[in-house]
């Protein structure tokens, strides 16, 4: 039986203007003027409008993305009207929501109904399209990313038709929407498979970076979801695995868990962070004791409490997908060029993993693999990092995450995704004038 549970904004579509920007304050947009429609009906009419008046349309959603993927100068589709669960549907395993809906608000409203995605990422800020449509992930052994969770949406067009698309309908349209960078429309609502709600146990414990690359693929294969991070300047890593857990719920405790969570890995690391960025010779230093000043915890919750976690210090990131066979070379790659560099690195390195899909763009289309971050805290020099990064990444065949920077564009890229042509050729019969381009598509898409 399918239970409704929508929520929605109040009022008329509203026209603003005005400068958008995104979380990290690096990308600025000054769009013509912004919408946010309530309704798919809104919204269609919102972009034949824009047709009519010639301008490029783009939806933004929390702005959680470090390119400029949502920036237009044209028409800025804004998302806080386009909210809530539309219906859950047990005996399906589904859930449809509205494209602006963030992920907090769907996670706790499918707590509410006993019901749990299967895997996410570790921060739920984000609208569900935006972090679709941009290829976010966790890690996962079998599970994939939230793009690979859906299984079917409705997809508002160039012309301002309305798609509904699934693996029945519309088929090559869904295969491609589903991770589509706002190349192809407008998202307006979005189904996703559920499960019943079950119990996560995390496992977090301080490693040496040279057990983690000799462990690596036992840790990957042992574990449902795996991840680590490695401190620059030390040979330190904090691993976390989480398993299913037949309970009983054990939460990570409230104090506890406070001085982990929010006092160390926001409070006391944003302190250190901006240290670092005025005398970055620190860095090394306050690099070690950062390290060991996270301790081995073991806690059991819902999924959504065990896999995101808050995250209050603004960063820059680049995160490349990796074949998993090429993991420990790359990592140790990273880690020499670190060594023998003066780079002063005050943010850890993020390893995750995920299965392939069968996504066109998917960083993890058609196989195994992993994934490497670098972040660089907001203010500080990354460019050399990042830079010098990419190369090890490019060299063993990187894909990079849409959402987070690089230099990479259609030549490179096309070489990288089996199916990028695929996808391209799917993007000229639905938009053959590009009202959702902007300059960060015609990079990494051609034109």
């Amino acid at each position: 039986m399918a239970v409704s549970s929508a929520v929605g904004g109040s009022g008329g579509r509203g026209s603003t203007t005005g400068p958008w920007r995104n979380w990290a304050g690096n990308v600025t947009a000054r769009p013509t003027r912004s919408v946010a429609p309530a309704s798919t009906e809104e919204l269609a009419a919102a972009i034949r409008t824009a047709a009519s008046d010639r301008l490029t349309v783009k939806a933004a959603g929390t702005g959680h993305s470090f390119t400029p993927v949502a920036a237009t100068d044209g028409l800025l589709i804004r998302p806080e009207r386009m909210t809530g669960v539309r219906t859950v549907d047990r005996e399906a395993g589904t859930v449809t929501v509205a494209a602006g809906t963030p992920l907090k608000h769907l996670n706790a409203t499918l707590a509410s109904h006993g019901l749990s995605l299967t895997n996410m990422g570790d921060i739920m800020e984000q609208t569900v399209s935006g972090a679709a449509a941009t290829g976010t992930h966790g890690t996962g052994r079998d599970s994939a990313s939230v793009a690979a969770q859906i299984t079917a949406l409705e997809l508002v067009t160039a012309d301002g038709s309305v798609l509904t698309c699934s693996a029945d309908e519309n088929p090559e349209v869904f295969t491609a929407a589903r991770l589509g960078l706002g190349a192809l429309g407008v998202i307006s609502e979005l189904t996703f498979a559920v499960e019943p709600e079950f119990l996560l146990t995390a496992r977090e414990e301080p490693m040496p970076f040279d057990e983690v690359a000799d462990r690596f693929d036992e840790l990957v294969a042992e574990n449902e979801h795996f991840e680590f991070y490695w401190f620059p300047h030390t040979g330190s890593c904090n691993t976390k695995r989480n398993n299913r857990s037949q309970g009983p719920a054990a939460p990570a405790g409230k104090v506890s868990g406070w001085i982990e969570d929010e006092l160390l890995s926001n409070g006391v690391f944003q302190l250190a962070c901006t240290v670092g960025r005025a005398v970055p010779a620190a860095i090394p230093g306050i690099a070690k004791i950062s390290s060991r000043a996270l301790s081995a915890r073991t806690y059991t919750d819902i999924p959504y409490k065990v896999f995101t976690s808050p995250r209050r210090v603004r960063f820059l990131e680049m995160e490349y997908a990796l074949p998993r066979a090429a993991a420990v070379a790359a990592l140790g790659e990273l880690k020499a060029l670190v060594e023998r560099s003066d780079f002063k690195v005050s943010f850890p390195v993020e390893v995750r993993t995920a299965p392939a899909d069968d996504l066109p763009l998917s960083t993890a289309s058609g196989r195994d693999t992993v994934y490497v971050a670098v972040h660089m805290f907001r203010g500080t020099p990354h460019q050399a990092y990042f830079a010098a990064a990419e190369r090890i990444m490019t060299a063993h065949g990187g894909r990079p995450h849409w959402g987070k920077l690089h230099t990479r564009d259609a030549a490179y890229l096309a070489d990288v995704y089996p199916r990028f042509g695929e996808f391209t050729a799917l993007r000229d019969r639905l938009d053959p004038e590009r009202r959702f381009a902007n300059p960060y598509l015609r990079r990494v898409l051609g034109d």
